[in-house]
């Protein structure tokens, strides 16, 4: 998982990580469907927390959320974010390395959104969040259309289901390719 020269630096996610963004990312909309209270989920590519602190909410008190980024700054944000609305006792930070997300416990649900274009060795990437699934773990993955094509969109996939992932359903999100996915 050799860091890619596109990550977004973590001062540039103040532009995007904002209460405005609700209006086209609901993250309740987009990830209650697929979360429990009492699951366990993993965000990778967590940034600030724009998903890890509804996470935390959606998971209740008997759930776990870790926020996975490469970037202390993101998590030092993110920590700071979620004490002041209070979920931080839910919340495990954990800082990947360029090569690795680190072992993490099984989870119910992971999310990768609009970060996996930013992951210059994809394969070895699903391979690792295919690991982290429980059995019957569900692994959202969403990527921009903006910078992700179609085409590439489908690449991905296809490099996904050659790990072993089935594609469960394409959920509608605003300006995303989306897939659910799980293990075989």
């Amino acid at each position: 998982m050799t860091e890619s020269k596109h990550v977004c630096p973590w001062w540039l996610c103040f532009t995007f990580d904002n209460p405005l963004r609700r209006l086209i990312h609901n993250p309740e909309a987009i990830l209650g469907p697929y979360v429990r209270p009492g699951d366990r989920v993993i965000d990778v590519g967590a940034g600030m927390g724009y998903f890890s602190i509804p996470l935390a909410r959606l998971v209740g008190g008997t759930g776990q959320v870790t926020a996975v980024d490469l970037q202390p700054q993101m998590l030092s944000a993110l920590v700071k974010r979620a004490r002041r609305l209070g979920v931080a006792e839910r919340i495990t930070t954990h800082l990947a390395t360029p090569d690795s997300l680190g072992r993490q416990a099984p989870a119910d649900f992971i999310l990768a959104f609009w970060m996996v274009h930013e992951v210059p060795d994809q394969r070895a990437f699903l391979t690792e969040i295919l690991q982290m699934l429980k059995p019957a773990g569900r692994f959202l993955l969403v990527e921009p259309k903006i910078h992700v094509s179609g085409k590439n969109f489908l690449r991905t996939l296809e490099t996904a289901k050659e790990v072993g992932f089935l594609l469960r359903e394409s959920p509608k999100i605003r300006w995303s390719h989306s897939a659910l996915l799980g293990g075989n």
